[in-house]
């Protein structure tokens, strides 16, 4: 009677299953038609092909600049430098987060609203989040006194200014180490000396999911610190499927904490000899350099702020029931190069070329022309971001005005061992690590560079933890998609 029961199960299972769809493969049906429309402030950039490296022969950097055909797929890019007043919207962002943070301990109803599941559509009481629909008011008499740590203590303020104490805008964030999750096996962990303990904190020496760290004898066979989580599955006859997965996935998700406010005293310290102070005075938060470039950014701050504008973006999306999108991001060394290109294979500038003047001898960019004449450009320092012709991509100042940071760290022979398929190579530096590798790419020249720094084609590089007042940067979104001449997916 149990084996009857069975059977009869069997079919009614499978029938419910079906469906409608009459037992056919036909997919998950209920889902939406995609459509990807463009990020505001950015250009759609076609998939293709092009000559990576110096349009001419460049003799003195003949190794690390040498041409080779790669391939890139489709993405976003910034019409412009990022501004001061865009970058300014991701500080005060951090420092309206970290009021209303303090506000909430004393006032939750007003500053903290309970999140929602979105299965059962109820308010879900043990997560809370601060509530930005309230507007605030730093000068309220209920609020001043709990925000008055915000501010310079009177001893450090200038003409008993109160201003916020830029010091204190931390933002916190997390990213994900794409790279060693990709890593399968036994990941081999550095080997200790007797003498020499593991810090809980190196995230390339512990590794979270397996044994705890201990010191051993350097004369000891390598000792692996986390095994992979085995999914697989033994059949009857031994055989194994070997998958595997993470055991502790959370060693990938990387906690960054980090200061937003750039370094206004770049203008000083970039230059000896050379009176810049009325740009540390006023650049960045006066509103006649609204539209100029941000100035003064290192490179872990530049991707700080490409986190936070996915979170606003993506925030925004999931609240009005819309698919997450691709990150914001800083572009790669080949990604820039192709962007810059315009779309011009072999020109060695972005408007083409081989001249850096136009047909009535107006230079085409922001840079140092002729033995230092900076103005002769029409810019002393940077101009505004729309400034001069774009390119054929549409794309404004990929030659001069400020250099920018890619994601690329820098090294002579990337050329040389990079794929020809989207080419990247990224080293994440540790503090002990060596000066050399914290290099990372910056492209495209700026105000105070000589002309061959302008080129599609040169590269040079900064460190990751300097700030300069000649180098910004732009983001870049990849696209969801085939990536074709036009986004309809046509060719």
């Amino acid at each position: 009677m149990k084996k009857l029961l069975y059977f009869l199960a069997v079919p009614l299972f499978l029938s419910s299953c079906a469906g409608g769809n009459r037992g056919e493969l036909v997919g998950v049906q209920g889902r939406e038609q995609w459509f990807m429309p463009d990020p505001y402030g950015m250009l759609y950039i076609p998939a293709g092909s092009y000559n990576m490296g110096q349009s001419d022969q460049d003799v003195p950097f003949a190794h690390y600049t040498r041409s080779k055909t790669v391939s890139i797929p489709a993405f976003y890019m910034d019409q412009t430098e990022i501004e001061n007043n865009e970058y300014r919207q991701f500080v005060y962002w951090v420092k309206d987060s970290i009021a209303r943070k303090t506000l909430s301990e004393e006032f939750p109803d007003i500053f903290l609203i309970p999140t929602y599941d979105d299965d059962l559509e109820e308010k879900d009481q043990s997560e809370w989040v601060l509530n930005w629909g309230n507007r605030l008011r730093y000068w309220d008499e209920d609020y001043a006194p709990l925000l008055a740590d915000m501010y310079l203590p009177e001893s450090q303020r200038y003409y008993t200014r109160k201003v916020i104490d830029v010091r204190k805008l931390t933002f916190e964030y997390f990213w994900i180490d794409w790279q060693e999750a990709a890593v399968k096996g036994r990941p081999l962990i550095k080997k200790l000396s007797n003498n020499e303990e593991a810090d809980d904190d190196d995230h390339r020496n512990v590794m979270k999911n397996g044994e705890m760290p201990f010191p051993i004898d350097s004369e000891d066979p390598p000792v692996y610190r986390g095994r992979d989580l085995d999914l697989g599955f033994r059949n009857t006859k031994g055989q194994h499927n070997a998958i595997r997965g993470h055991d502790d996935r959370s060693r990938f998700i990387i906690h960054e904490k980090i200061n937003v406010y750039p370094d206004t005293l770049a203008w000083v310290h970039d230059f000896t000899y050379s009176y810049n102070e009325p740009m540390t005075n006023m650049y960045f938060w006066h509103p006649a350099y609204d539209a100029y470039p941000v100035v003064g950014v290192t490179w872990q701050q530049a991707n700080a702020f490409c986190v936070w504008r996915t979170q606003l973006f993506n925030s925004w999306r999931h609240a009005n029931y819309q698919a997450y999108v691709q990150d914001f991001r800083l572009p790669t060394e080949a990604e820039w190069e192709y962007a810059a290109r315009g779309g011009l294979d072999l020109s060695p500038y972005p408007w083409g070329g081989p001249y850096i003047r136009n047909a009535r001898g107006c230079f085409l960019g922001n840079f140092k022309p002729m033995r230092g004449r900076y103005f002769e450009d029409g810019g002393f320092y940077t101009v505004k971001v729309t400034s001069y012709h774009p390119n054929d991509y549409g794309l404004y100042c990929m030659a001069g005005n400020v250099a920018e940071w890619t994601s690329t760290a820098y090294d002579e022979s990337m050329y040389e061992f990079a794929h020809d398929l989207a080419p990247e190579y990224k080293y994440h530096a540790l503090d002990h690590d060596p000066p050399s590798m914290k290099r990372k790419v910056i492209r495209g020249g700026s105000w105070k560079d000589i002309g061959y720094y302008l080129q599609t084609g040169t590269r040079t590089y900064e460190y990751q933890d300097s700030a300069k007042c000649y180098v910004g940067y732009r983001c870049v979104m990849s696209y969801l998609g085939r990536g074709g001449v036009n986004k309809s997916g046509d060719i």
